[in-house]
Parts: structure tokens; sequence; C-alpha cells
């Protein structure tokens, strides 16, 4: 039987049903684009992570960022492919909102996309199905603020690698964690990956979770190519700033 053929890739039908189980990382916001991917009829659509969550350690501070538009301070920065693995893929699209899930199975390296400073880390999975859709459902997490002044964030993760903590430097492909399904990854191990503006402090999970399509950054950097982000994510800020939970 051939592959089914979605948008322009083909995914073999085990992936494809992989697929449309995690696809529900979403819950819709008033405010933020949701692009051109409808939730799937009969999938229950979920939502991202907020802000850092206490480590058993204690919290985690997020480090301090400005709210002005993205922008590339640097023409050299180099970008890289956020999982470290040969068998991976992803959907072009997501449901509900822009973002990617990509799969890989649990355990690969998930690695800094570029060089920058970590804004915030969830070592603890505090998601509930009993409680409100949204918040928590991330599970671990981190989110780093590239020198290109993008925010790009990772969920879903197995765990977090020592000394990841907030404020700290890290170089592209640096080791941040471990692919997981923590979370309301639906059993299936995958990272959802998102962009957005560095809006710490005023946004929510619904701009962390992503608000820009990765998808043909992904591509450029899976193929070792360097496509940046920052022009598109600026122009996304300046149009919406920052806004807040309606």
């Amino acid at each position: 039987m051939p592959s089914p053929t979605i948008g322009r890739r083909a995914y073999p039908v085990p992936l494809l049903l992989v697929m449309v189980l995690a696809a529900g990382c979403a819950t819709t916001r008033p405010g933020v684009p949701t692009g051109p991917a409808p939730t799937p009829p009969g999938v229950w659509a979920s939502a991202e992570q907020p802000a850092s969550t206490p480590s058993p350690a204690g919290p985690t501070a997020p480090a301090p960022t400005s709210a002005a538009p993205a922008t590339s301070a640097r023409a050299d920065l180099r970008h890289v492919f956020p999982v470290r693995a040969g068998n991976v893929d992803y959907h072009p699209t997501h449901s509900g909102y822009p973002g990617t899930d990509i799969f890989a199975d649990c355990g690969e390296p998930v690695v800094a996309v570029t060089d920058g400073k970590i804004l915030e880390v969830s070592r603890v999975d505090r998601f509930d199905k009993r409680g409100p859709l949204g918040p928590y459902n991330g599970g671990l997490s981190v989110a780093l603020l590239g020198d290109d002044g993008v925010r790009y964030y990772g969920s879903h993760l197995s765990e977090i690698a020592g000394g990841v903590d907030g404020g700290v430097r890290v170089r592209a492909g640096q080791k941040l964690g471990e692919v997981g399904r923590t979370g309301n990854a639906n059993n299936v191990c995958h990272l959802h990956f998102g962009i957005s503006p560095p809006c710490t402090g005023k946004d929510g999970w619904w701009i962390r979770r992503g608000v820009i399509w990765p998808a043909r950054y992904l591509d450029s950097w899976r193929r070792g190519g360097n496509r940046a982000p920052a022009t598109e994510v600026a122009t996304w800020q300046r149009k919406h700033g920052c806004p807040k939970a309606p």
C-alpha cells in the first residue's frame, strides 16, 4: 500500500497515525493566529507549558529579557536541527496554532538550536488531565533565547540536562535534554517545538508554544542550511506585541 501524502511529504501509515495522536498540543487563543492547520476531527486539542515551574531543588528563575522585537544581531549565527537523531520526522503543520511536533525515539538528544541563553526550565511534570487545559500540558520543557533575539521552545522532554538552568549560556548543538512524552503528549515520544518572540513576564503558554510556522526553518537546518526566523518573528511582534491572556 503506498504511503499517504500530507502536504508535500509522504509518510508511512504507522507514522501518520502517531502524528494524529500527538497533533493535539493546542488550544486556540483569541488574538494569536492559528495558521492553516485545523484541528483534525475527533482529536482533542491540548496546549503547551507555562512559565518555569519549580524543580526539586527549588524554582529556576527566568532570565531577564526585553520585549523588544526580535532582530538578528549576528549575521554568522549558526542554527541546527533541534533533535540529534537519525530516525526523526515532523509534520509541516500543527493542530490549531503554529508549531511542530518532531517525532523521534524517547531518549534521543534535544539540542540548542543556536547560541544563546536559557530563559526558563520546567523540571517537574505538573500536567493533570483533570486540571485546566493548557497551562501544564508541556510537561518538562526548556526555553532558549537565541542571540538572534528569538525564543526557541521545546517540551514533552523525558529529562533536562544537568546545568541547564535559567541564565546559563549554551552553544548551538549543546544538549539540553532528551525526547520524551511528559505532559499531555498522548503517550507518544516527540518534541513539541515552538518559535516566538521573548515576551517573558507578559505572555503565557499560548505565545511560548509558537507563533510562526517552524517547518521551513527545520527543513533548512536538517539539510545543513542556516535559514533564520528572526525577521519573521520581529514582523509578528510588531503586529501583535506581547498579548496577554484574554
